[in-house]
């Protein structure tokens, strides 16, 4: 089917943070660039809509955050449409991470002119993620902050809720499992990385990609909630795994055990809880993305990095 013909499915997550963005202006750009954009069913949610619509579209355009694609990721590998992102969330990871446009104009203009590229999928206990998987002090966090704080105050809320959530983290027990080890250690959060960027500002490892095929696990082994501070300028690069008290390694698949059920936070939402079992899902989706040799990064995303490093208080 030619560009001039193609169909695309167009669901705006009206939570969002940038969720009452006015569509005319993006509709009519779609158009320009010969994408009909197709509305989905009265009071269908974007799985719905993508398994109703599945017959009738080329690919989906999802105007949202991170938690909105995640949502919709298990309708998007069941039929196979590509995916196409419009970012209207908080921190916008994923876009991040495929170096797509931030504004969400911008990022209509981009998507008829763009070709699908394959993406890597994380997989947690029956739930696909894009970013990152986290158990401890980053689940907690995701607990705390609520739609209408990142609404209200953006990439700040991350900050403030940090604050908050850090002064009462406790270390807990992990046991994990990965390529024939079994390790025991004590941490203040394990992280499992499909992407790249995370939490509003956070690196996963600095050379990680969402189509690179790996899993990047990090354990924060920490003595004290202060430390984390002071790791918070490598967290922003990816390069925390250098530090004597960070264990970090790639794998493929892993399995995480604690004492008692810890939630597990995929892309922010809290969807699964330990014992986890982890696997990488190669190339099982695409996205309208340039490809992986041009994404260059998002000239605002080291700005979200230091109003997280400003919030937060320095030692005393």
């Amino acid at each position: 089917m030619t560009a001039e013909t193609r169909r695309a499915l167009l669901v705006c997550n009206a939570k969002a943070r940038n969720g009452n963005v006015p569509l005319d202006a993006i509709r009519q750009a779609l158009r320009e660039g010969g994408v009909t954009p197709v509305d989905p069913p009265k009071g269908a949610d974007a799985c719905a809509a993508i398994r109703a619509l599945a017959g009738e579209v080329d690919f989906v355009i999802l105007g949202g955050g991170d938690g909105t694609m995640n949502a919709a990721a298990p309708a998007l590998v069941e039929t196979g449409l590509p995916l196409a992102i419009l970012p209207l969330g908080t921190a916008n990871d994923l876009a991040r991470s495929l170096g797509l446009p931030l504004d969400p104009l911008a990022a209509a203009r981009f998507i008829p002119t763009a070709e699908a590229q394959p993406v890597d999928l994380g997989w947690v206990n029956g739930h696909y993620y894009f970013n990152v998987a986290s158990i401890g002090f980053s689940a907690e966090l995701a607990g705390e902050l609520t739609s209408e704080a990142k609404k209200r105050f953006g990439v700040f809320g991350y900050a403030v809720a940090a604050f908050r959530v850090l002064r009462k983290v406790r270390p807990f027990g992990v046991t994990i499992e990965h390529d024939g080890r079994t390790e025991k250690v004590v941490t203040i959060q394990v992280s499992v990385g499909n992407g790249r960027h995370y939490g509003g500002g956070m690196t996963v490892e600095q050379t990680a990609s969402v189509d690179d095929g790996n899993l990047d696990f990090y354990s924060l082994e920490i003595a004290h909630w202060w430390r984390l501070i002071a790791l918070l300028p490598a967290l922003r690069r990816g390069t925390h795994g250098k530090a004597a008290d960070v264990r970090a390694f790639k794998t493929r698949e892993i399995r995480l055990t604690t004492r008692k059920p810890r939630p597990v936070n995929t892309d922010g939402e809290l969807t699964t809880h330990t014992p986890a079992h982890f696997k990488v899902m190669p190339k099982i989706l695409r996205i309208y993305a340039p490809p992986p040799g041009q994404r260059g990064e998002n000239a605002d995303f080291s700005e979200i990095g230091n109003r997280l490093l400003d919030a937060l208080p320095s030692r005393t």
